[in-house]
């Protein structure tokens, strides 16, 4: 009676701790469901465009589309979705410079332009968002410091498809490279033959002729 007992108290223990995991994975789940996470680097992510898809009444087509050229309202996200996936499989990270739009190819490189300040930066789209009224590119916490909105929330933009964007597209902007304390190489001068001739005296010297070279001094006999 008592094994039976027990048994029953481990079942029910069991019971509980499962329902629980089912409750944390359910609550985790709830904010990325309601907006789908938004841009990431790392991680292994996929090329892909996607189908359309339907948000809050709104129905989204994905496309590529090399002339994209729209202007309209930035915002960003950060710790919310940090560290988890986007919507091609790469992993999240607020401190670098990408974003989530809701119809252009993952990953494909957009120039945002702050309209507010001139400010503009190449970034990656890896994920779909934003989902707001009148929004059109949604940024990492590190793209709106770079474009200067980060305190406010949002920025007007101006949002241009890279030329050759894609997998095998345009890199974003890099950094100059510092060449101060590169070695210096400097290629060696060319080696030409010289040779001399005989001139005629110049006009006014008549009479005179150039001077003729002293001869050889004579080799001794043996």
């Amino acid at each position: 009676m008592r094994g039976f007992r027990a048994l029953l108290t481990v079942a029910a223990a069991a019971s509980v701790l499962l329902v629980a995991a089912c409750g944390d994975r359910s609550r985790s789940a709830g904010p990325a469901a309601s907006r789908t996470q938004t841009a990431g680097v790392k991680g292994a992510g996929v090329y892909k465009v996607g189908n359309p898809y339907q948000i809050n009444g709104v129905w989204y087509y994905p496309q590529e589309n090399p002339n994209y050229d729209e202007t309209g309202i930035a915002s960003w996200y950060g710790p919310g979705f940090h560290g988890k996936s986007t919507a091609n499989g790469e992993t999240y990270d607020q401190n670098e410079l990408t974003a989530a739009h809701q119809t252009l190819p993952m990953p494909s490189f957009v120039r945002v332009t702050n309209l507010e300040n001139g400010r503009s930066i190449v970034v990656r789209v890896n994920d779909r968002g934003p989902f707001a009224n009148g929004r059109i590119i949604d940024m990492t916490r590190r793209g709106s410091q770079l474009l200067g909105f980060h305190e406010r929330g949002t920025a007007r933009v101006r949002v241009q498809a890279v030329p050759g964007g894609g997998p095998d597209g345009d890199q974003p902007l890099q950094p100059p490279v510092d060449r101060r304390d590169m070695p210096i190489q400097v290629a060696a001068a060319p080696k030409g033959s010289v040779s001399t001739e005989a001139l005629p005296p110049p006009p006014g010297m008549r009479g005179q002729s150039a001077p003729t070279p002293a001869p050889a001094p004579a080799q001794p006999s043996a």
